[in-house]
């Protein structure tokens, strides 16, 4: 079969004949219909340091996809063939200490799809059993295919309580607008979001932003001050990977309000740990989705309609258009970048 690759240590993939598939005793095969592109899988394009440090070429590249169960191990029950499934790329070891103590997402073995092991950018893909997700058939493949992500935005967003609250989002990448959308969904009375792509702004709009500001033209933090009658805001969600965004939630944040903290930054950050605490607020670290815990809360929005994350989903291509896909992430004119297999 035909895979997207990453087979030399440089910039670019490649398309390579590779095997199908072996199936394992506890391993499911998935028939890959829609996959797409993520912020690591730009990483790995273009070669940059924490690729260097991580992938070891050859591997088939891509973790976030789903489709349907051609076969199952002998050991596998609860997954049948036919079913319609997401993948959840973490593959943990369930001995370690935080896997013990129900904490997975940060289990200290995690090997990656699509980094570590052989991912989904190709049309065959197996994968642990406990790892495919059960998906409602119903659920357009598009969206489908982008749980994975949109995990990562709800475990964000229910680390804090938004119930009734005036939410700031820094950054408007593909995180950043599921974060919106999944804000609402649950309650938020108001989302202030910050960008500085004026094609991104756009999308965060559509997701139900009720203001988007550019931080580096707009007053953000008076605007929040005005908002608030000076308080500030109750939750602030940080995902732009920007050291500006640290020092403007730091300013924003109200006294006993709550931050979390997705987006990754190039170099250190100089935060002022003072004014954080003498205002008692709570931080919370977000790595991946708790598992499976984010997965129920997430599929139980998309389900009963509250969530829609499709203005976020802004090109389907096929994928032998990868170069395309990836020219479209890399330029910041686009939301979520979806790949097809049928064909």
């Amino acid at each position: 079969m035909k895979a997207i690759c990453k087979t030399q240590p440089n910039v670019g993939l490649a398309v390579c004949e590779v095997p199908e598939p072996e199936l394992g005793e506890q391993e499911v095969l998935i028939r890959v219909v829609r996959s797409s592109i993520c912020g690591t899988d730009l990483h790995i394009y273009q070669w940059d340091a924490w690729a260097q440090s991580r992938l070891k070429p050859p591997v088939i590249v891509g973790h976030e996809f789903c489709g349907y169960v051609e076969a199952v191990g002998s050991e596998v029950s609860h997954v049948q063939v036919g079913d319609f499934v997401a993948a959840e790329s973490h593959l943990v070891c369930g001995y370690c200490t935080p896997c013990r103590l129900g904490q997975a997402h940060v289990c200290l073995n995690t090997r990656i799809l699509g980094v570590d092991v052989d991912g989904g950018f190709a049309p065959y893909v197996a994968i642990p059993a406990a790892n495919a997700c059960k998906t409602d058939p119903s659920l357009p493949p598009e969206v489908a295919t982008v749980q994975e992500p949109l995990g990562n935005a709800v475990h964000a967003v229910t680390a804090a309580d938004v119930r009734g609250a005036t939410v700031l989002i820094t950054g408007c990448g593909a995180i950043g607008l599921f974060s919106i959308g999944v804000a609402k969904a649950l309650g938020a009375a108001r989302v202030i979001a910050t960008e500085v792509r004026p094609y991104r702004a756009e999308l965060a709009r559509r997701m139900g932003a009720d203001a988007v500001l550019n931080p580096t033209t707009d007053d953000v933090l008076g605007y929040i001050l005005r908002a608030t009658d000076g308080l500030g805001v109750d939750v602030a969600l940080e995902m732009s990977g920007h050291p500006a965004s640290i020092d403007l939630i730091t300013r924003a944040i109200r006294p006993g309000g709550e931050v979390s903290l997705l987006g990754l930054f190039a170099q250190p950050v100089s935060v002022d740990l003072n004014a954080l605490i003498f205002k008692g607020v709570a931080i919370h670290a977000i790595i991946g989705r708790r598992l499976f815990h984010t997965w129920e809360v997430m599929q139980n929005l998309l389900r009963s309609g509250a969530l829609d994350v499709r203005p976020a989903i802004t090109h389907v291509l096929p994928w032998c258009e990868y170069e395309h896909a990836f020219e479209l992430m890399a330029s910041g004119q686009s939301g979520k970048v979806v790949l097809t297999w049928e064909d």
